[in-house]
């Protein structure tokens, strides 16, 4: 796999009030991970899932409303799949994403890094997104990462 010709890097973080643990664990759990990993508006189907490193994985993400873009494989969805690149328990998740486009905007391989963080509060939760296609807005982008850990607070902290 190519990387994406961008070097554009997108990243959100934030504080939730449990432990890289268990944080760590509702990323391991397909269940778990297609209810909090879709922004608002998105649903998700963890359709393969093999959490080790240079295990596979792939999603189908669903918009589920009317958006103002787009899906990148199909009018409402976005496909995505890759690998595990790096697992460390409880405090990193590496992966390799590609997204199932035609459209040569959203080709090549972004890598996508969570560190996870034990602070005082809990974990301090750091996306990291390296090599992001173009076709992503990066306003876009930004927001549906924030939306992403608010997902993942609400869920854990419930």
């Amino acid at each position: 796999m190519a990387y994406s010709s961008s070097n554009r890097i997108d990243s959100a973080s934030r504080v939730i009030a449990a432990s890289p643990k268990t944080i760590y664990q509702a990323f391991m759990d397909p269940a778990a991970l297609s209810s909090w990993l879709p922004p608002e508006g998105m649903s998700a189907h963890i359709d393969l899932l093999e959490p080790r490193e240079g295990g596979a994985y792939k999603m189908t993400l669903t918009y589920e409303s009317e958006h103002s873009n787009l899906g990148k494989t199909s009018e409402n969805t976005d496909v995505s799949e890759g690998t595990f690149l790096e697992l460390v328990p409880n405090t990193k998740i590496r992966l390799s994403v590609q997204f199932d486009s035609e459209d040569p905007t959203f080709s090549g391989e972004m890598i996508q890094t969570w560190y996870l963080e034990a602070v005082l509060e809990g974990t301090k939760v750091t996306i990291v997104c390296e090599h992001v296609p173009e076709g992503i807005r990066k306003e876009d982008h930004e927001e549906g990462l924030d939306s992403t850990l608010e997902n993942l607070a609400q869920f854990i902290e419930k």
